[in-house]
C-alpha cells in the first residue's frame, strides 16, 4: 500500500485534508506555530501599555517633600517611558512593559526611601481601569456636586466579610461605596473633616489606599488618552 493510499482525507470530499499532509510537513508546521507562541508572548511583554501611579503622602503640610522632577526620573530608571507627572500630590501618568509594571510599586518606594528616607505606599492602573473608575461612580447618578466626590484606590482587593463590616454611619452625612479595587466618597463635610481616613480603610480592609478628589481622577484619565 503506498503512502498516499494510507493518507486518506480526513474530510468528506476530494479535498486535501491533514491525512493527506506527509508526518515530516505536520512536525515542521507544529514546530513554526510553537516558535510563533513565544515570539507573541514576547511580544505582549515588550507591549508598553500606559498607566497611572498614584503616590501617598507626599508633599503634604511641608512633610515628606519629593520633586516631580526626581519622582519622574525614578520612574525612567525603572523602565518606564512617556513619563509626565501631574501637580505635585504624586501622580505618574507612563507607559511600561508587563514586566516592568508588577515590580514598579516595590521600587519606587525603596528608590524614594533610599533617597529620601521616607516610605511611601504606591498603587498603579492602566488606563483602561481608570476608565472604568470613571463609569462606575455611583454617586454620578444621583446629581450631587462633584466637588465633594473622592476616590480611595486600593491595593488589593477587599474581601467580602471585610466589606460587610465597615460602618456606614461611621462619619454621617459623609457615605461611601465599595466597588472592586477602589471606594467611591461622598463628603459634604470635606476630605479633611471625614472619619472616613486611609487609616480606617487600611485598618479594616488589610490594605493600602490612596485618595484623588474626582477631578484630578478625571483629569489623569484625561492625560492617559491623549
Amino acid at each position: 500500500m503506498s503512502m498516499r493510499t494510507r493518507w486518506r482525507p480526513l474530510f468528506g470530499g476530494g479535498g486535501r485534508g491533514l491525512r493527506d499532509v506527509p508526518p515530516s510537513s505536520i512536525r515542521t508546521a507544529e514546530m513554526r506555530m510553537t516558535r510563533w507562541s513565544y515570539v507573541s508572548d514576547a511580544c505582549g511583554k515588550l507591549k508598553r501599555v500606559k498607566h497611572v501611579a498614584l503616590l501617598r503622602g507626599i508633599n503634604v503640610g511641608g512633610k515628606n517633600l519629593l520633586s516631580m522632577k526626581d519622582l519622574a526620573g525614578m520612574f525612567e530608571t525603572a523602565g518606564c517611558r512617556d513619563v509626565r507627572t501631574y501637580i505635585q500630590s504624586g501622580n505618574v501618568v507612563f507607559s511600561a512593559t508587563a514586566a516592568v509594571v508588577p515590580k514598579l510599586p516595590d521600587s519606587i518606594t525603596k528608590a524614594v526611601e533610599t533617597r529620601f528616607r521616607f516610605r511611601v505606599p504606591v498603587v498603579v492602573r492602566t488606563a483602561e481601569e481608570l476608565a472604568r473608575v470613571c463609569r462606575a461612580n455611583p454617586f454620578l447618578k444621583t446629581g450631587v456636586d462633584e466637588k465633594w466626590l473622592h476616590v480611595y484606590f486600593l491595593a488589593d482587593v477587599p474581601g467580602a466579610a471585610a466589606i460587610a463590616a465597615l460602618d456606614p454611619n461611621r462619619s454621617a452625612p459623609d457615605v461611601f461605596h465599595v466597588h472592586n479595587r477602589e471606594i467611591y466618597l461622598h463628603l459634604p463635610n470635606g476630605m479633611g473633616r471625614t472619619k472616613l481616613t486611609n487609616a480606617y480603610f487600611d485598618s479594616k480592609l488589610a490594605t493600602i489606599s490612596t485618595a484623588r478628589n474626582w477631578a484630578t481622577v478625571q483629569k489623569l484619565l484625561a492625560m492617559m488618552e491623549e
